[in-house]
């Protein structure tokens, strides 16, 4: 049996990698951690075949697991496939001297991420690791990053477009919880504080209150002094005197990423 652990923040892709994987002969899901100091936990805990390691994850990244993992004594170590939506050649080439084994850009197929797992633990024919697989890897995180640029092109666009002021801090926020909500709209809602927010407030080493504050200043600012006819097409007309919440602006606007990305891909 080939057992595997997920770690991710995205709950629903976990839940999707969950119920697909074990359904799969020979395959079993031993453990879900959605942050990097759960993973190491429960890599030392459930000692699985396979870790499917997300980059971006709260409290520790995904560098940071490879870093911990490498001064851990473990009598088995397990072997790492990165599932990654964003990254650059720099970073790929990190977690691989670290020893990831293989990446995988989201969205993928779950087919292949299956026969990969068991490529990877012999159970079917095995692929060309060293060399080849680290070739694959920087072509593979070429064409995130040519993704990632496409993204920050368009939200960028976006953003000018509602007339956010470049300079005003909640411009940077909101562009980047837009990309990020892009991907994870889990953090949508309550998450949005629990989660979004301080994951933005560490990156620019401010407070989560801070973000708030300067993402709502942006939102009111584009509401009175920008492009209201645009703005009022994303979320529909608001009441006198009241304005779109933060929550609102960031969905649509990762709504109209996702849209604008699929035009071009």
């Amino acid at each position: 049996m080939i057992k595997i652990l997920v770690a991710d923040n995205n709950v629903g892709l976990c839940e999707t990698l969950e119920t697909f994987l074990n359904r799969q002969e020979g395959m079993e899901v031993v453990g879900i951690a959605h942050d990097g100091e759960e993973t190491l936990v429960q890599i030392e805990q459930e000692q699985p075949d396979i870790v499917l390691l997300d980059i971006t994850m709260p409290h520790l990244d995904g560098l940071g697991v490879m870093e911990r993992l490498a001064q851990m004594r473990l009598e088995h170590r397990p072997k790492i496939i990165v599932l990654t939506a964003f990254g650059r050649e720099d970073i790929i080439r990190r977690f691989t001297d670290l020893g990831a084994d293989y990446f995988v850009v989201k969205p993928f197929d779950l087919k292949v991420l299956a026969d990969r797992i068991r490529q990877f633990t012999g159970d079917a024919p095995d692929i060309s690791i060293g060399r080849d697989a680290e070739a694959e890897a920087m072509q593979g995180s070429r064409a995130m990053a040519r993704a990632a640029a496409n993204r920050e092109v368009l939200v960028t666009e976006l953003l000018h477009r509602i007339g956010i002021p470049a300079h005003f801090k909640g411009y940077n926020y909101l562009r980047d919880a837009v990309l990020i909500v892009m991907e994870e709209e889990g953090l949508l809602g309550g998450s949005l504080t629990k989660e979004l927010y301080p994951r933005l407030a560490e990156k620019y080493s401010t407070t989560p209150g801070g973000v708030e504050a300067a993402i709502r200043n942006a939102v009111i600012t584009a509401w009175e002094d920008g492009n209201r006819e645009f703005l009022e097409e994303l979320t529909g007309r608001i009441s006198k005197g009241r304005f779109p919440t933060n929550s609102l602006i960031i969905a649509k606007l990762a709504d109209q990423l996702r849209y604008k990305t699929r035009l071009i891909s």
